[in-house]
């Protein structure tokens, strides 16, 4: 499939029917043909909801809105209409979380009286769930707080590191909290004794990070090539260097995307062209190997079945794999 939208496509997810693109007009559009326009302004992030079904995301409108093909819902409103621009949610514990401005909230999508807010000392910039979806992290300057996703009056756990935190993940067994640096680097903690990771060597900015090969590997952006981490055993990449695949000296990647249990990695580059690769193989394959504007959303589907990518023109495509 490819298409072309009137607007830059801010993110894509897939869901249990198919590719959903989430637009910079406040659209949302389906792979099917159908459109749900319900934000007043720009969508700044999305998720699958945690029942699999429709995404959620969050605008600069200050609502986060739940999209299914037949109808879409407000899910919460953020305090004083704050941007909401960073959401997750989690299929094991039904629970979802956005940030606004210093406020990480919680709700439980099969429970509408259900809500946690949590103040920070400075803007979240991430939110991420742990796997079992009971604690989730938030990034933030000069660190990353960890919460218990349920419980109201708390402190936090706070990984510390000097810095602006842009981004967080829980790696797939839940040992290691991962950020994305302003800085151009990322940075890691053992959670079992928040023993610090430094991980770094990049040439831009790291704009995504996506776990793959049953968790042994952390696939980033930011580099001529796909940068890979080692993830295997109590230690992950501490001590140990980070490979790389689909070096470009003509490019960036600018996006991965890849799913925690398959072995099968996408990444979008700064030139428009879109690859697939195996790392424990050879070469890659181009999804689509035609040049053009810089990719700006990458998404695979939960199967590793499907790639789907847009550029910052608003051209769109889905591939088959």
């Amino acid at each position: 499939m490819l298409t072309a939208f009137d607007a830059q496509i801010t993110a894509i997810v897939f869901d249990a029917e198919g590719a959903i693109f989430a637009l910079g007009d406040g659209s949302v559009r389906f792979e099917d043909g159908t459109f749900s326009a319900a934000h007043d302004g720009a969508i700044l992030c999305a998720v699958v909801h945690p029942s699999g079904y429709g995404v959620i995301t969050g605008g600069d409108d200050g609502r986060l809105i739940w999209h299914r093909r037949t109808d879409a819902g407000v899910l919460a409103t953020s305090a004083r209409g704050q941007w909401i621009d960073a959401v997750d949610a989690s299929a094991e514990s039904g629970l979802i979380a956005f940030s606004a401005g210093k406020t990480l909230t919680v709700l439980d999508a099969k429970d509408a009286g259900f809500r946690r807010d949590f103040q920070h000392e400075r803007t979240v910039s991430g939110v991420a769930f742990e796997p079992k979806g009971r604690r989730i992290a938030a990034s933030t300057y000069g660190g990353a707080a960890l919460w218990f996703a349920r419980i109201a009056e708390q402190k936090p756990t706070f990984l510390k590191w000097a810095g602006s935190h842009t981004a967080v993940t829980f790696s797939p067994d839940g040992a290691f909290v991962v950020t994305a640096m302003q800085d151009s680097q990322l940075h890691g903690w053992r959670l079992k004794d928040q023993k610090n990771m430094r991980m770094g060597g990049y040439p831009s900015k790291v704009r995504a990070f996506s776990f793959l090969s049953n968790g042994q590997l952390l696939a980033t952006s930011g580099a001529q090539g796909a940068v890979l981490w080692p993830f295997v055993g109590a230690n992950g990449p501490m001590g140990r260097e980070a490979t790389e695949i689909g070096f470009d000296e003509g490019s960036l990647v600018g996006l991965v995307a890849s799913q925690p249990k398959h072995g099968l990695l996408a990444a979008g580059l700064s030139d428009g062209r879109v690859w697939l690769a195996d790392p424990a193989g050879q070469g890659l394959n181009f999804l689509k190997a035609d040049k053009g504007s810089p990719i700006t959303a990458l998404a695979m589907s939960a199967d590793a079945r499907r790639v789907a990518w847009a550029d910052e023109d608003g051209n769109a495509g889905v591939a088959d794999i």
